[in-house]
């Protein structure tokens, strides 16, 4: 599947597209709660959760850290941004 250009906000995606996305992230989906995806770091975890307006990313287990660390992005965002922004860890 080819993805919209990186510059596209994520509203403007298609869900498999974005699922795409995520696995080309190295994202694993959880097979029981469709909506919630895992990825781990060698510094860091996440849970990603594709909710109605905004993608939901907690990371756990981050280097040096006590508690989670949970943040949102809106999916008006481009991909690039939210990728960035995710995957650069807490």
């Amino acid at each position: 599947m080819t993805l919209p250009s990186s510059d596209t906000p994520l509203y403007n995606h298609a869900l498999p597209a974005i699922e795409q996305w995520l696995e080309d992230q190295g994202c694993e989906q959880d097979r029981t709660e469709l909506h919630c995806w895992r990825v781990e770091r060698p510094s860091w975890n996440a849970e990603l959760v594709l909710d109605v307006d905004h993608v939901s990313v907690r990371y756990t287990h981050a280097e040096g850290g006590v508690q989670d660390i949970q943040r949102s992005f809106k999916y008006s965002l481009s991909r690039r941004d939210i990728e960035e922004a995710i995957f650069s860890g807490p």
